[in-house]
């Protein structure tokens, strides 16, 4: 079989699900037997999201391969259950600098660089590099909203791949908006034509249309998209919004968004075996909503739900596998004190310090550590919740004062977290940054093991500081143990406290690999926890 292209492009607002919808029929498609792989296209000149504070493009996901990429690769990963690599997150800025450096070195022979051919042929690089792999699909979302200045390169790239493939092996998407008018009472059909206006005037013609609303599409209004937008009636599909983010893939075969696909593509395997993910679903929505847990997650970055997309998500998978609804409350670290604490916390059943960068709200996520510990309110640190817990139990219990962090303290005599000369030797990217997937030892007979089932694991990180292991076994003794470490054991990755009801901290991101179906442990055990 060749390999299949399916773009998904969107229009009149940013914000309508695009993301979740190339997600979805990645899943709808494996159901039906397609080895299915999901890219992302950014329009932006950042070479990657990684260098962006996260109130400008929420989270940075992080690859097994170490490749730091946006969020919408996290609704990928869990809805396909495949781990994506650096090659399903492409920006406008890597696809410059790509070029750049082959005019560099003179791989052009002295031709002039243009827009078209070269940025184009880049791009159509990117989205050709799973041909000759196991990639039966390849599904391209393209991030903004059609029409954008920075993303006309891309649109006209997938436009020639149009031209260069068979018309059986490519499939263009369009996800656009049907607002409704309350004064009215009626649901508007002319932004979504003049979208579709836009993208023919860029030489692409939607063969689906898939329509954000959140009222029920008439009859009559699919027949004028389907009359003004030349798509067939049966291809204008109704996306409404669901009760659960992972009911939509079920809600969108409902309304045949699989089974245009098919007819487009010509795909042999027609009938889905949805049955895993049916279950699923009905298992999450029998879940008693009066059987709630709090949990706090206190983070510097919470004026946006998106920074913390994924460790949110692992909390509500952590729900479903506890038979409990999980309601999240984002509470800000900077505005904790010591006087206010036990207020700032009041109600929460568990609580998580996620990771960041920098020293704002540092001291609020301290306090939080010392009143989760001295309290037996079940706690979950992540990278730089790790470290702060390592701060605060050399402070409170050692008695160290001035323990702190490098990262915010280059004077302090007791670096208890700190960078090692060894990790700058062997890191895969050649900075100081860890990244990626990592394998982690864990101790025999300590929670991390109950947890894991296992005492090997891998997950991924993204971090500059370490543990200090001068200060091992002093924090150890008083009764923070170490629970994981690095195969080598020079690297702390996980440390706990066993007289405490669910204190565990881990230095990597656990939050980057749990699927609803497949919940991160650390996740579940502190839900767990917290339900007690």
């Amino acid at each position: 079989m060749n390999t299949k292209y399916i773009f998904v492009t969107g229009g009149v607002v940013s914000g309508l699900g695009k993301g979740i919808t190339a997600a979805s029929l990645g899943r709808l498609l494996k159901n039906r037997g397609y080895k299915v792989t999901i890219q992302k296209f950014d329009p932006y000149i950042n070479v990657d999201p990684g260098t962006m504070n996260p109130y400008e493009h929420g989270e940075v996901f992080v690859t097994d391969d170490g490749a730091e990429t946006d969020l919408d690769l996290g609704h990928y990963e869990r809805f396909i259950d495949e781990n994506l690599t650096h090659n399903s997150s492409i920006t406008m800025g890597k696809i410059y600098q790509s070029v750049i450096e082959k005019e560099r070195r003179g791989d052009y022979l002295g031709k002039t660089v243009q827009v078209i051919p070269h940025i184009t042929n880049e791009i159509k690089d990117k989205i050709y590099g799973f041909e000759n792999t196991d990639t039966d699909i390849v599904i391209t979302e393209v991030g903004g909203t059609v029409g954008d200045i920075e993303g006309l390169s891309i649109i006209e790239a997938i436009r020639q791949v149009g031209l260069e493939k068979n018309k059986e092996d490519v499939v263009y998407i369009h996800v656009t908006l049907l607002p409704y008018i309350f004064g009215s009472n009626e649901i508007k059909s002319k932004p979504t034509q003049h979208s579709v206006k836009e993208l023919q005037s860029l030489g692409i013609k939607p063969d689906i249309l898939v329509c954000r609303t959140e009222q029920d599409i008439p009859d009559t209004i699919r027949e004028k998209l389907s009359l003004f937008c030349n798509v067939r009636k049966s291809s204008v599909i109704q996306n409404k919004t669901a009760d659960c983010l992972y009911a939509v893939p079920l809600m969108l075969e409902e309304e045949g968004l699989a089974r245009e696909v098919c007819n487009h593509l010509h795909l042999e395997k027609y009938i889905p075996d949805n049955t895993k993910w049916e279950e699923m679903i009905e298992n999450i929505r029998k879940i008693d909503q009066n059987k709630v847990v709090n949990i706090g997650l206190v983070g510097k970055y919470v004026k946006l739900e998106d920074s913390y997309i994924s460790v949110i998500e692992s909390l509500y998978h952590a729900g479903f596998a506890n038979n409990v609804k999980v309601k999240v409350t984002l509470i800000d670290s900077e505005k904790i004190t010591r006087e206010n604490v036990k207020e700032q916390l009041k109600g929460m059943d568990g609580i998580v310090i996620p990771g960041g960068f920098g020293d704002r709200g540092i001291d609020g996520m301290i306090e939080t550590v010392k009143y989760v510990r001295e309290n037996n309110v079940p706690f979950l640190g992540i990278c730089l919740g790790m470290q702060m817990a390592v701060v605060e139990f050399a402070r409170d219990v050692l008695g160290i004062e001035d323990a702190d962090s490098e990262e915010f303290n280059k004077e302090t005599k007791n670096q208890v977290i700190h960078i090692m000369e060894e990790q700058k030797k062997v890191n895969k990217k050649g900075g100081t940054m860890r990244l990626g997937a990592y394998p982690c030892v864990i101790k025999e007979g300590t929670l991390a093991e109950k947890l894991y089932g296992a005492t090997e694991i891998s997950e991924r990180h993204r971090h500059r500081f370490e543990y200090n292991n001068d200060y091992k076994e002093r924090l150890e003794k008083a009764g923070l143990k170490v629970s994981g470490t690095s195969p080598d054991g020079l690297l702390v990755e996980m440390v706990e406290i066993p007289e405490h009801p669910y204190f565990i901290a881990g230095q990597f991101h656990p939050e980057l690999k749990s699927r609803p179906n497949r919940p991160a442990p650390l996740f579940v055990g502190l839900v767990k926890a917290a339900k007690k």
